[in-house]
């Protein structure tokens, strides 16, 4: 080779080992690039490919009284489980797919892949439950799809053959269950109301949910499967979920190509929610409840009355007691609600909460708030006088009655209260007008929501006035309209938590508001929105304070009285027009004791059958009674010797 073809040679090699070394500099550095710097990113690809996330949730937390006794809690549920995951399952379900393939080809049949696989995982799962219903003497079977279902979402979660075991089944299969066995008893918690219908529409139930994962749980970029938790859904679970729910936990798994578990990298236990406790006395809302019960002569059969109750502490205007009837029994509502158990609360109406929910005309308690408005427009006062005949002719020819067709004769305003009389406050009504009256009925709060910390309060109160009239029927505001507004019926609807807070405020001569379902520390009793005065003199509230003293012991609300027990009440009877006549409801409202008022209620019962008298003081005064009696038993140092009214009845 002559020298000048050996020096090109030469060249173009030391070209191509150039290029040879620049090659390998050029893989070296991405690869330590890559090792240095993107090792992390890889290996989270890795992870994120071969991790799986559990979620699981919390207890929640517990309820409990004012007197801390457990309202609601947490027990113990039992299932029957198969855990996938395990080798032994996971073999047999691929043995079981051979067996069913070889079948079907020696037949000659065609199959779908898919069909058959579902198939083979529903018959393994099957032999198993065949062992536990031969263990507890059932007779359950496997349903195809809930199986497909569960391997397709939630394949890391064991799948439940018989969901809620009694503890003399989970005690048979704890001792018979051999420990390597797939099968196993699985022990989750469900909500328990050991007193069952108690309160029910207060308390309120939960239903079950997957779970979406709290924020800054570990393993967020994974892929997740989540078991089913609960939230709240009607009361006070549903109001305070967030406090209840407590903090879930979490479950880290390393899973093989087919997703199921190997090996556990990290594992955070859930924490229990927080307890609350309400301002309910679980005595008294039971001496109320049982007070709702009566004997109905037809069917020879003890019933419920269907109406509502409430009692509030006068003074911080806690909730004592809260009834709504018809109820429902909780632990029906837990782990789920039956399509039977939903058709019944739905058709007997046990799902709505009358006390904050129900919407009725007010009937005679609501001539206190006439005589307010009254004494306040100074068109009464102390002494001021009607003559009752025991009807009213307008104008017009019109003629509205009393309920004591003989009349009252001549009465001044406390003893309008003391006897309910409809002529003597359709005078005063008219003189008063339906400005004033409508102004003082929003004043008072009876236009709006109590703002109780409760869902669901109904803000469709009616307080009628003359634009909302022309607005709604296109009509003016007539005389009749004024007559019927002045002894709370026509228009009117207002709730019993109203009522009751309107109670509250005529014990205090103080415009109260917004009551509270939570025990309330003295901090925070003090904190509460500041009360606005009734604008009544301590003279002309006297008055109020003197016809409902009356009424409770000479008057309708007799049956309310509680022996040592000073009470000022006013009962009424309202009317709601229905198809063929009409239905009466019974109301009283009441506090006590008058001297230093300690308690306020409201109770209303809706009557059952058409044109039939429905008298508050028959009906609803003995419900008030139980209340106060309960309250009183817990209180002795309110008993005191009972004031006597100045007059008697005529």
């Amino acid at each position: 080779m002559k020298a000048e073809e050996k020096m090109k040679y030469q060249g173009r090699l030391l070209l191509f080992y150039g290029l040879l070394v620049l090659m390998i500099g050029t893989l070296l550095v991405g690869v330590g690039y890559r090792q240095l710097f993107e090792s992390d990113e890889f290996s989270e690809r890795v992870k994120v490919q071969n991790h799986r996330r559990i979620v699981t949730p919390a207890p929640r937390g517990n309820i409990y009284d004012r007197e801390g006794r457990l309202l609601v809690g947490n027990k113990p549920k039992f299932s029957a489980v198969v855990y996938l995951s395990d080798s032994g399952v996971r073999s047999a379900f691929r043995q079981e797919y051979r067996v069913l393939v070889r079948d079907y080809r020696a037949r000659g049949e065609s199959y779908q892949t898919g069909m058959l696989q579902k198939m083979a995982r529903a018959n393994v799962i099957q032999t198993y439950l065949d062992d536990v219903n031969r263990m507890l003497g059932l007779e359950e079977t496997v349903n195809v799809e809930k199986v497909s279902a569960h391997l397709n979402y939630n394949p890391l979660l064991p799948f439940p053959i018989i969901d809620d075991l009694t503890r003399e089944e989970f005690a048979v299969l704890l001792e018979s269950l051999p420990v390597e066995s797939p099968v196993q008893v699985y022990v989750s918690n469900q909500r328990n109301y050991p007193y069952e219908a108690t309160a029910s529409h207060t308390l309120g139930y939960v239903s079950s949910t997957i779970l979406t994962p709290d924020a800054g749980l570990p393993g967020e970029d994974l892929t997740t499967f989540a078991e089913k938790g609960t939230f709240g859904r009607a009361g006070v679970e549903k109001q305070f979920d967030e406090i209840l729910q407590g903090e879930m936990g979490t479950e880290i798994w390393v899973v093989d190509p087919y997703g199921f578990q190997v090996e556990s990298k990290e594992r955070r236990y859930p924490t229990k929610g927080r307890d609350i406790q309400l301002s309910l006395d679980i005595d008294i809302q039971r001496a109320a409840e049982q007070a709702f019960k009566y004997h109905d002569r037809e069917t020879d059969t003890m019933m419920d009355h269907i109406g509502a109750a409430v009692m509030l502490d006068v003074n911080t205007l806690e909730v004592l007691a809260m009834v709504s009837k018809p109820d429902y029994d909780l632990n029906d509502t837990t782990p789920f609600i039956s399509n039977e158990t939903w058709k019944k609360m739905n058709e007997n109406g046990g799902l709505q909460n009358r006390a904050i929910q129900g919407l009725y005309p007010p009937g005679s308690p609501f001539k206190l708030v006439t005589s307010t408005a009254a004494l306040k427009a100074n068109t009464a006062h102390a002494e001021t006088m009607h003559f009752c005949p025991g009807h009213f002719r307008h104008k017009s020819g019109m003629i509205q009655y009393c309920a004591k067709r003989s009349g009252h004769k001549e009465e001044i305003l406390w003893e309008g209260i003391r006897d309910s009389c409809n002529v003597y406050f359709f005078q005063t009504g008219l003189e008063t007008g339906i400005d004033n009256l409508s102004r003082e009925a929003i004043y008072m709060g009876l236009a709006n929501k109590t703002g109780i910390d409760l869902p669901h309060e109904t803000g469709r109160m009616i307080i009628p006035t003359r634009d909302w009239k022309r607005n709604r029927f296109k009509q003016g505001w007539y005389h009749g309209d004024t007559t019927n507004f002045s002894i709370g019926q026509g228009f009117i609807r207002v709730t019993p938590l109203q009522m009751a807070t309107f109670a509250a405020g005529i014990a205090r001569n103080q415009i109260v508001t917004k009551p509270s379902i939570l025990r309330l520390s003295p901090q925070q009793a003090a904190e509460r929105p500041p009360p606005k005065p009734t604008g009544l003199s301590t003279e002309q509230h006297s008055i109020l304070v003197k016809g409902m003293i009356a009424s409770a012991q000479l008057g309708s609300s007799r049956r309310i009285a509680v022996p040592g027990l000073s009470i000022a009440a006013k009962t009424g009877t309202a009317e709601v027009a229905k198809e063929g006549g009409k239905i009466e409801l019974a109301w009283i409202v009441a506090f006590a004791p008058v001297q230093d008022p300690q308690v306020a209620l409201a109770v209303i019962i809706e009557g059952q059958k058409l044109n039939a008298d429905f008298f508050g003081g028959v009906w609803a005064a003995p419900i008030a009674k139980a209340m106060l009696e309960t309250h009183v038993a817990k209180n002795p140092d309110l008993l005191e010797v009972r004031p006597t009214a100045s007059v008697s009845l005529p």
